[in-house]
């Protein structure tokens, strides 16, 4: 075999060669695309599945307005004191919860119920009037006008909800001075009678102090007092029980899926739409690696009390709060 041969044949099993590993590469791409949309394809029915078990309350006039904005998805929590599911009772707490990828952070605002604001269609009033009068879409549009915020998106959770999500993540370990603990008993005095639970249920040893563990029933009770410390005490120990259960919620997702499915789920009422959820749950490992920061409206030396036709309220300074809310979510002080 002469030369000329020896060198086309050589030619022509590279070429062979070439498209041989071409062709499996293209194999292995349209596995991988097959087995990824499987995988997706499975996921998202299970969270379908979940999502069905929560409460959806359209708000109508948001249902076409992005949930994200200059890379943060606002959602407003709304903690009433309903028993039911809906919009009955009031709204006991009010925290923004942004996700920011800007900043690579989880922000956790409380606002004040009773920093007296404009309140569209309505006279000024306290902010959480605005849910009394129209509900979590009014309480959305008289944050965004009052603050200059961007929220459209809600989720409402009730007592039974705001229990079951501690006791979902085996109860929570916070500090606790021996007047707290008493204001504990306090409050589970009502929410067992309301509940229908035997006197003395969950009640705490007055005698304890400094780091405790507290259950569901404890924690809520833990967390509406407003009797030390004001509203401003009260709206922190909620972020402090909400900042322990973020901690532990992965862990709990993983052991016990069942406590998060039958015992939050059917006590929460949301806007969110399924893909919006499915796309959350996409995202879920990216948000254990933020930031965890958490914060207040009004700030220190903003805000002024005052009575206003009988009512005892908050008179803050709106810009100040304004610029702070852009810097800490959007790291943005000029808008």
């Amino acid at each position: 075999m002469d030369c000329h041969k020896r060198g086309s044949m050589r030619t022509g099993m590279k070429r062979y060669e070439k498209r041989r590993r071409k062709s499996g590469f293209k194999k292995v791409i349209i596995f991988l695309l097959v087995f990824l949309l499987v995988l997706l394809g499975g996921w998202y029915y299970i969270v379908g599945r979940l999502y069905e078990k929560m409460n959806y309350l359209e708000a109508e006039d948001y249902r076409t307005q992005p949930w994200k904005k200059d890379g943060v998805v606002n959602i407003l929590l709304i903690g009433n004191d309903s028993r039911e599911n809906g919009e009955d009772g009031r709204s006991d707490a009010m925290i923004l919860l942004s996700l920011s990828d800007k900043t690579k952070s989880i922000y956790m605002t409380s606002i004040l119920r009773d920093i007296y604001v404009d309140i569209p269609g309505h006279d000024g009033n306290r902010l959480n009037a605005a849910y009394a009068f129209g509900g979590p879409e009014l309480l959305m549009e008289t944050i965004q006008q009052n603050f200059g915020i961007d929220v459209n998106r809600y989720v409402l959770v009730n007592f039974e909800a705001f229990a079951a999500l501690v006791d979902a993540v085996n109860g929570v370990e916070l500090e606790l001075s021996g007047q707290e603990i008493e204001y504990v008993n306090a409050y589970l005095v009502e929410y067992n009678m309301l509940t229908n639970r035997a006197e003395g249920t969950d009640y705490m040893d007055t005698g304890a102090s400094g780091m405790v563990h507290l259950n569901g029933p404890q924690a809520l009770a833990y967390s509406r007092n407003r009797y030390m410390g004001t509203d401003f005490g009260r709206t922190e120990r909620q972020r402090k029980v909400l900042g322990a259960v973020i901690e532990k919620l992965p862990t709990a997702v993983l052991s016990g899926p069942e406590k998060i499915v039958n015992g939050i789920l059917p006590n929460l009422t949301t806007n969110l739409t399924k893909e919006e959820c499915f796309r959350l749950s996409l995202q879920a490992g990216k948000f254990l690696l933020y930031d965890n920061n958490q914060g207040s409206i009004p700030l220190e030396g903003t805000y002024t009390p005052a009575e206003i036709r009988g009512m005892a309220v908050l008179e803050i300074d709106f810009e100040k709060n304004k610029n702070w809310l852009r810097e800490h979510i959007y790291h943005d002080m000029e808008n």
